[in-house]
């Protein structure tokens, strides 16, 4: 199972961790952070001696009820980090985290390699056809209606199987248009209650029917600190007993803030 990043072949049946840099100062957990230049390298630099295949970088908050972020903010947040990352770690893999066409389009021309899109197409129509011209591969994530709207979506008959049947004709939608390498996320926090999280979470090696890699993002998120009565600031633990879950059940790639902790997760469970 690989992916073709920048002819590079990468191998994700040897599970890959993502590192999550957020250049938004309004994200939930590391909001702010990371705003000039020095941290922003630092951080990258740390994520990747610690282990990360890739980098996702991310220019607006995905978080419930985020405020809304322009186009022009959200190129002018990302287009000169992702340059001087590259600059800086020219062989970097970086996946830029946006539903917007325009973005993904200036990203990969910019250098990055991989668009990460929340809404898998539905929030922007262009999309799909944007991402065949690039050929690059594609993480499609479910979600019901905007960061604004979601947390009031959340009714499901059956929410595994709803997730199928989404990712089912996303990905017949993608093949059509001729996009080649997609990745499927299930979107924990998004439109989705504590309870309905840990329910896809029970159920997870089920996306194994979609023959595609799968990639999980629970890195820190109140379907944790929520439960254990703690923050985001003190759920590194619960993240990692998560993500060892989570690689039991087939993830083929986990997205975290703590890139040192994933890694040791994905060489101990190889062990098994």
């Amino acid at each position: 199972m690989t992916i073709n990043c920048k002819g590079q072949l990468i191998d994700l049946s040897t599970p890959k961790v993502m590192g999550i840099l957020n250049l938004t100062p309004n994200s939930f957990f590391d909001g702010g952070k990371y705003k000039d230049e020095s941290s922003i390298l630092k951080q990258v630099e740390k994520m990747l001696l610690d282990g990360a295949t890739f980098i996702d970088v991310g220019a607006y908050s995905s978080k419930p009820d985020a405020e809304l972020v322009s186009e022009s903010e959200e190129i002018n947040r990302l287009l000169p980090v992702l340059t001087k990352v590259l600059e800086s770690f020219p062989e970097t893999l970086v996946s830029v985290d946006t539903f917007r066409s325009s973005i993904a389009k200036y990203a990969i021309e910019s250098g990055a390699c991989m668009i990460n899109d929340i809404s898998a197409g539905s929030l922007d129509d262009n999309m799909f056809k944007t991402v065949a011209d690039l050929q690059v591969p594609y993480i499609m994530m479910h979600m019901k209606g905007t960061p604004q709207s979601m947390q009031s979506l959340t009714h499901y008959d059956n929410i595994v199987k709803e997730i199928v049947l989404y990712f089912s004709k996303k990905i017949a939608i993608a093949r059509s248009f001729g996009i080649n390498d997609i990745i499927i996320d299930p979107g924990f926090g998004f439109s989705k209650t504590i309870e309905q999280n840990f329910e896809v979470m029970s159920n997870l090696e089920l996306f194994q029917l979609l023959e595609l890699p799968l990639l999980v993002g629970i890195s820190r998120k109140s379907m944790i600190y929520k439960t254990l009565h703690t923050t985001s600031e003190f759920s590194l633990n619960g993240t990692t007993i998560l993500n060892t879950i989570c690689l039991h059940k087939k993830a083929n790639i986990l997205r975290v803030h703590d890139v040192k902790e994933a890694v040791e997760c994905v060489k101990l469970i190889s062990k098994l």
